[in-house]
């Protein structure tokens, strides 16, 4: 048995392999993505376990459902705002069960590091009465995803695993052992299990809660939910990251029941451990789902009374709480300088969003590392929802604002999010006939998750050639008849583009498209450079928001300067100058 250091997802990953899954169809999301791409890692060693990058999390977990009615152990993962996305298939899923075991792997982001919200995906559990197991380290993330399928076969059902983003993106030390040898079973047809019409789904429901019933007695005694006694004074009920901040500040000082399985929770081991300490406490993240299941008892116990809906927790959160002396972490002896996220220099998407600007359009935005187009000083994001909300959006913003703003109002939209929930928004427009521009910004990646592949990029979760989707060619075959391709570093062919087809009548779509310049397959240019002498402080070139580019010296004597280890020659601040002071690098 080997020991090793593992991310959390990396564990999950791990997991999956030696529990024999033969399956992993996601979509990228922090924290989420890592699991997916570690999996991908074992095809070499293990090429009986296919992986892919779907479109968006419903197709990803419909695609995991198919390969477990085929009879093979089969995952998916996503963070906690695609669950949403697959809600929909994970409720009926609940009602058909499984054949193999299916394990959906979802990441909640408690601080809201990379989400939109900081919503707890327990509910979905709970209202979807499908189990969910929360490890608390890498250890039991790669034990609980191989636990996830036999239970999920045991109880005939699909299981969730609930990482968070500390748990997902912190290393701790685990065992590995070989992949497991679990033989893909028999499709057996059962149409009143997999067909859910309503006479077989009325039939399914009370096999649900019977269910959970069962689970419910499971939990009672399974060895992932424990008592560690020690000072009975207090009682702390927990999971996940909040066991081991308990376990830091408290020790052996007070008593604890830690919670591997979160839905269905127990009820009799709750009890029982109420009646050894003199004082119950629930410390969660987010909501007080295990808080309120113990008042439902009739339990008497502090929890949100004394910590926060909101955001992380942490020891020293603990601490302050309990009236205990905070222990101070190092700080730097001099101030840093707040530093916001920013697009980077070259960022094929500052020149489409600078052109927005200046004419003061409205936009509709959408999810992705172009939400940065909010910031300062572009300011050229008005609204972001949800993935793909962006193009559905402003057709209803035009349809009710008509001429007001049909000529001032755009949606921006990446390629990845487009292929995930923007074609249907289009469609809309089409079909429903709005006066409404869609900007598909084009960088050849899904960019905000890392640089994971797409149905537009030409290749697969390996890297691997791939059917491409022709952005043109659907836009056209959906009802758009004006389809325009610019390159966002031309400021001109921008302008142009969008002075025209806002101007234009009917639905239209503008593709800005340039790869990313993260990208490895992109070549940097040589670094622009600035002439002192024909720089007249205008700073023109700060309307960009580029961070290769600042100001030097005092007064009068403030010149652009340009950091040439940033710069990589996109030459859009070149385009900007009006006294020719910035020149394209030699």
């Amino acid at each position: 048995m080997k020991k090793t250091l593992m991310l959390g997802n990396e564990a999950v990953a791990r997991g999956l392999y030696e529990a024999g899954c033969r399956l992993v169809s996601s979509y990228p999301g922090t924290p989420s993505t890592e699991i997916t791409e570690y999996a991908a890692e074992y095809r070499d060693v293990c090429p009986e376990m296919y992986c892919e990058w779907a479109p968006n999390e419903k197709v990803a977990l419909e695609v995991a459902f198919g390969a477990s009615l085929a009879g093979a152990r089969a995952a998916c993962a996503m963070k906690h705002v695609g669950l949403n996305v697959a809600a929909d298939p994970l409720y009926t899923m609940s009602y058909t069960g499984v054949n193999g075991g299916l394990v959906l792997c979802v990441a909640d982001d408690p601080g809201m590091h990379s989400s939109q919200n900081e919503q707890d995906s327990r509910h979905h559990a709970i209202a979807a009465k499908v189990p969910m197991l929360e490890p608390s380290d890498s250890a039991e993330a790669r034990e609980y995803a191989m636990l996830a399928f036999e239970l999920s076969e045991q109880f005939d059902t699909p299981f969730l695993l609930r990482m968070c983003t500390r748990i997902a993106h912190s290393q701790s030390l685990l065992s590995v052992e070989d992949r497991q040898d679990i033989p893909v079973k028999p499709y057996v047809k059962t149409p009143g299990k997999y067909i859910m019409a309503p006479a077989n789904a009325i039939r399914r429901h009370p096999v649900v809660e019977a269910r959970t019933r069962a689970l419910i007695e499971y939990a009672e005694t399974a060895p992932v939910n424990r008592v560690e006694m020690g000072g009975t004074e207090i009682g702390i009920i927990c999971s996940g990251t909040c066991y081991r901040y308990v376990k830091e500040v408290f020790g052996d000082k007070a008593s604890v029941l830690k919670l591997g399985m979160v839905n269905p929770l127990p009820e009799k081991l709750i009890t029982d451990f109420a009646a050894k300490v003199d004082r119950l406490v629930v410390i969660e993240e987010l909501d007080p789902v295990i808080e309120n299941h113990c008042k439902a008892l009739g339990l008497t116990v502090d929890g949100k009374n004394l910590f926060p809906m909101e955001g992380e927790f942490s020891q020293n959160l603990i601490r302050r709480v309990f009236g205990m002396d905070v222990v101070e972490g190092v700080t730097a002896e001099e101030t840093i300088p707040v530093r916001p996220p920013v697009m980077c220099a070259g960022c094929p998407h500052r020149g489409l969003f600078y052109t927005l600007a200046k004419h003061k359009i409205t936009v509709i935005g959408d999810i992705g590392c172009y939400t940065l187009g909010m910031a300062q000083p572009l300011n050229a994001v008005d609204s972001v929802l949800c993935m793909g909300a962006s193009v559905s959006g402003v057709h209803g913003f035009n349809k009710i604002g008509g001429t007001e703003t049909e000529k001032r109002t755009v949606a921006v939209i990446g390629d990845s999010t487009f292929m995930h929930s923007g074609m249907t928004g289009l469609v809309n427009i089409s079909y429903n006939a709005s006066n409404s521009t869609v900007i598909i910004l084009d960088n050849s990646i899904t960019g905000m998750t890392g640089h994971q592949q797409n149905p537009t990029t030409g290749y697969n979760i390996h890297g691997d050639p791939a059917a491409k989707v022709d952005l043109e060619a659907f836009c056209r075959a959906v009802g758009i008849d004006r389809v325009t391709v610019v390159d966002p570093y031309d400021l001109a062919a921008c302008d142009k583009a969008i002075t025209e087809e806002l101007a234009a009548e009917g639905p239209g779509v503008i593709i800005s498209r340039r790869p990313c310049v993260l990208l490895k397959t992109v070549k940097a240019k040589p670094a622009v450079k600035v002439d002192p002498e024909s720089c007249r402080s205008c700073k023109k070139c700060m309307k960009l928001g580029c961070p290769a580019i600042h100001m030097e010296g005092e007064g009068k004597t403030t010149k652009a300067m340009v950091d040439p280890t940033l710069c990589v020659g996109c030459g859009v601040c070149e385009q900007l100058c009006a006294f020719g002071a910035i020149k394209g690098g030699n």
